[in-house]
């Protein structure tokens, strides 16, 4: 019990003394993961809506293999990062390994299966006589698919909740990509394994809360935003 009261004290200590080192991590941390979801959104919210709203062949077998990657681990995806990113890589040319732009292409490609699954099962879950509607008075592909994801927006936020949850807690991605370079690419995930990794527990917890307070604070956020459209 001392080790969590210490681990608390510490946080607030910490966050209270601008603590470069632990301010650089939360920055890299809420900058990286914010891009990814924005970016998983504008992909994933069109995917996902065709694959809800069409039928066509092959469609199971391709919400088979998007389900699948929902609990896809983060290490495998951090490891096909780093070999497509590597000088050895096909992707090795661009410099883009040990850098904040690759921990971003490593984190869309988690959260992208979870915002196409759940925007798929809420166009599905959409009463069917809008788009009988929409289409009796001659709407186009582009006003079916925004008036859709406006009835569905609810359900749309607790996907983008869902997946931004995913990606602000990763480490494989973070660790393998970006390499826990200080004041560079360390998040707050990477910072807390390598202090723990020293035997650092009570920073290791300290950051902890630092990253549940950041999370939380993302989810009041967000929360607030579903009221407000509720109004």
């Amino acid at each position: 019990m001392n080790l969590l009261t210490d681990g608390f004290n510490e946080a607030i200590a910490l966050l209270a003394s601008g603590n470069e080192s632990v301010y650089s991590a939360i920055t890299t941390t809420v900058t990286v993961s914010s891009w990814s979801l924005m970016i998983s959104l504008l992909i994933g919210l069109p995917l996902g809506f065709l694959l809800g709203y069409y039928n066509f062949p092959g469609k199971p077998a391709v919400r088979t293999i998007v389900d699948t990657f929902l609990a896809f681990p983060t290490v495998v995806i951090g490891l096909i990062a780093y070999t497509m990113f590597s000088n050895a890589g096909p992707l090795g040319g661009f410099g883009l390994l040990f850098t904040q732009k690759a921990i971003i292409i490593g984190q869309i490609f988690l959260g992208l299966p979870i915002i196409i699954a759940l925007t798929a099962s809420q166009v599905e879950a959409v009463d069917k006589r809008l788009y009988i509607s929409l289409k009796g008075l001659g709407a186009s592909s582009k006003q079916i698919l925004t008036a859709t994801l406006i009835e569905a927006r609810f359900g749309l936020m607790t996907a983008a909740m869902t997946a931004y949850g995913r990606i602000i807690t990763e480490i494989g991605i973070s660790m393998m990509v970006g390499g826990n370079i200080k004041y560079h690419t360390r998040t707050v995930t990477t910072a807390i394994a390598l202090e723990t990794g020293k035997g650092e527990f009570v920073t290791g917890i300290a950051l902890g809360l630092v990253l549940f307070v950041v999370a939380l604070s993302v989810n009041i956020a967000l929360s607030m935003l579903k009221r407000k459209w509720t109004q």
